[in-house]
């Protein structure tokens, strides 16, 4: 079982930046991949950015590539996602999540646990 908490969410103007966190517990997290989506209102919830269980590997949405950079810190168990130049359009709730899948990047539907979300509102 994995529970996560984000954390680092708040109202921030165009341009800014901002770090969420995401504290996981559990003694498997070496192991699983971590991922960071968002969904804004009325929209669906979308892809972000993707973390392998080292950190060796990540990936990015194209609309925040460049921008926002994810990292991990294993020994902490903890996942971060760095945002830069901020734009009206990143604001949405963050999420992050857990998945067991090791082998290939997951899908959206293969992450098994997930956090309560934080906000993030970019505006002037």
């Amino acid at each position: 079982q994995v529970q996560l908490v984000e954390s680092g969410g708040g109202l921030v103007q165009p341009g800014g930046s901002l770090t969420l966190s995401c504290a996981a517990s559990g003694h498997m997290f070496l192991s699983y991949a971590m991922g960071w989506f968002r969904q804004a209102p009325g929209k669906e919830r979308e892809f972000v950015a993707y973390t392998n269980w080292s950190g060796t590997n990540t990936v990015y949405a194209d609309s925040v590539k460049g921008r926002f950079t994810i990292s991990r810190d294993n020994a902490q168990k903890m996942v971060y996602l760095q945002m830069n130049s901020l734009k009206p359009e990143d604001t949405a709730v963050y999420y992050c999540a857990a998945s067991e899948i090791s082998a290939w990047i997951p899908t959206m539907n293969e992450y098994k646990w997930w956090g309560q979300g934080t906000q993030v509102t970019v505006s002037s």
